[in-house]
């Protein structure tokens, strides 16, 4: 079997893989870091939003072979020293979250666009966000916390 070796939230990870192991089975099962979620195997929801050098990916729909030697970061890898990011913050203050499975993959989205665009419309967060799917919330209160992060007042 083939090793892989990645930067997973600034730490070193390696394991061996079989060449078919999806980046969201290594990250959850290699690595016990469930904070991905796996929502549709389709790679319609988004839950499984991780970032791998920067950008957001869907890791259904990515092997872990082709990670080697990336960075990922995943929603466990976003807080510091204890302290929210403060996309996370945002969606905690404006109640972007009801059951939560899609939340991890939705605010790794919604940082990446922001690292994209630092201040985005609200119909270019709900573009943005089309590959994302939450079931609860109706998706207000996230384009709300969104706006917050972003520091905007809308909304």
């Amino acid at each position: 079997m083939p090793t892989v070796s990645m930067t997973v939230n600034g730490q070193p990870a390696a394991g061996e893989v079989e060449g078919r192991t999806l980046l969201v089975e290594f990250l959850r099962e290699h690595l016990r870091l469930t904070g991905t979620h796996v929502g549709c195997d389709t790679s319609q929801c988004g839950a499984c939003v991780v970032h791998v050098n920067g950008k957001s990916v869907k890791s259904c729909t990515m092997l872990a072979a082709q990670a080697d030697g990336a960075e990922v970061t995943t929603i466990e890898g976003l807080a510091t020293n204890g302290e929210l990011h403060p996309m996370q913050a945002a969606f905690k203050e404006h109640h972007g979250l009801q059951c939560g499975f899609c939340t991890p993959g939705m605010v790794m989205s919604a940082v990446d666009l922001l690292n994209t665009n630092a201040n985005p419309s609200e119909r270019e967060i709900r573009e943005w966000l089309e590959g994302n799917i939450c079931r609860c919330t109706g998706y207000n209160n996230i384009v709300k916390a969104i706006q917050a992060a972003a520091g905007q007042t809308g909304g």
